[in-house]
């Protein structure tokens, strides 16, 4: 697909091992409302609830990966905690986000700056793999796996 792409994103998915370093770094908890923007396969959310008991929301710009997020989350009895929503990720309403993981390109990141300082509020934390954002200082980093994480002032 195509859409992604125009977006800002290719599908790349992170290793499991990868996806628990991001929301070790957040900190996750039953507490949170992890959002995954370009969620791809789902396995962020998906993560988030069974091993942190958080809820989840991704978003995904690629119908057929909503359609497979949808079904594995179906299959895992997970649908009371993590939905998916099929459209793009500049376009969703994000302001009940607790914590917001990304592993988007570079620019794309930058062009969500306004957008994450204007809806999230103070204390977000905000992981990005592999992409930092311009001009912003992250609070942890982990050099090795290249994951960043920013907290919202």
């Amino acid at each position: 697909m195509l859409w992604p792409l125009a977006i800002g994103a290719a599908y790349s998915p992170s290793s499991r091992r990868v996806v628990r370093k991001m929301l070790d770094m957040a900190q996750v908890s039953d507490n949170d409302l992890v959002y995954d923007l370009g969620s791809g396969d789902g396995r962020i959310v998906i993560e988030a609830a069974q091993r942190y008991q958080a809820r989840g929301v991704g978003v995904e710009a690629d119908p057929l990966r909503v359609m497979w997020s949808w079904l594995r989350i179906t299959r895992l009895g997970l649908k009371p905690q993590v939905k998916i929503i099929w459209g793009n990720l500049f376009h969703q309403d994000i302001s009940r986000a607790t914590v917001v993981v990304l592993f988007l390109w570079g620019r794309t990141n930058d062009k969500l700056k306004d957008k994450l300082q204007q809806e999230l509020e103070p204390g977000t934390r905000i992981v990005s793999y592999v992409w930092k954002f311009k001009g912003w200082d992250p609070v942890k980093v982990d050099r090795k796996d290249r994951i960043y994480l920013y907290i919202v002032d």
